[in-house]
């Protein structure tokens, strides 16, 4: 066994793991910052698809600044254990209940799934470079890339407006 196959094992073990330790966990801290570090063996697995690109952009975006809000929003909040109220029975099975069929339903399509061997004759091992991606995204998707812009530019204006409010001013 080599080692890219054996580091895959690795990170995939502490992925499931830290996983299930965001759920698991009942300090909303330390779920959070077990997605953290979900996040960051997420990027691992990227890196080991030679995607280096979409792992730069997890830790930035996802391992940086939406667990940041997140961290302030659960640190806003002061969650106290006193102030949680007991879950019932009832929503104990049906949250089995929904678990289940979800595990259902991915096994299901696991299984449906049809994985090709590798064919070194095919491989592109730019697949997954940034050349290569902003090649795609500013020649076949451009059109697609500058509305997201717009709409984005849209918000933040309109986040402003909303924001800012005068004295005596009414609300949009």
């Amino acid at each position: 066994m080599n080692s890219a196959v054996s580091f895959f094992y690795f990170l995939s073990f502490l992925t499931i793991l830290s996983a299930v330790m965001v759920v698991v966990s009942r300090n909303p801290i330390h779920s959070v910052l077990y997605l953290i570090l979900t996040f960051f063996t997420l990027s691992g697995h990227y890196i080991l698809l030679n995607a280096q690109f979409l792992a730069a952009v997890n830790i930035i975006v996802y391992a940086g600044a939406i667990m940041v809000l997140f961290l302030f929003v659960i640190m806003f909040l002061n969650m106290k254990q006193d102030q949680e109220e007991a879950k019932t029975n009832l929503t104990k099975i049906a949250a089995t209940i929904v678990g289940g069929t979800v595990f259902v339903i991915l096994f299901g399509a696991y299984r449906k799934t049809a994985i090709e061997p590798f064919n070194p004759q095919t491989y592109d091992s730019q697949i997954g470079m940034i050349e290569s991606l902003g090649h795609m995204l500013f020649r076949d998707y451009l059109l697609p890339f500058e509305l997201a812009s717009i709409l984005l530019l849209v918000a933040m204006v309109g986040a402003v407006l909303l924001g800012k409010r005068e004295i005596g001013e009414r609300h949009f």
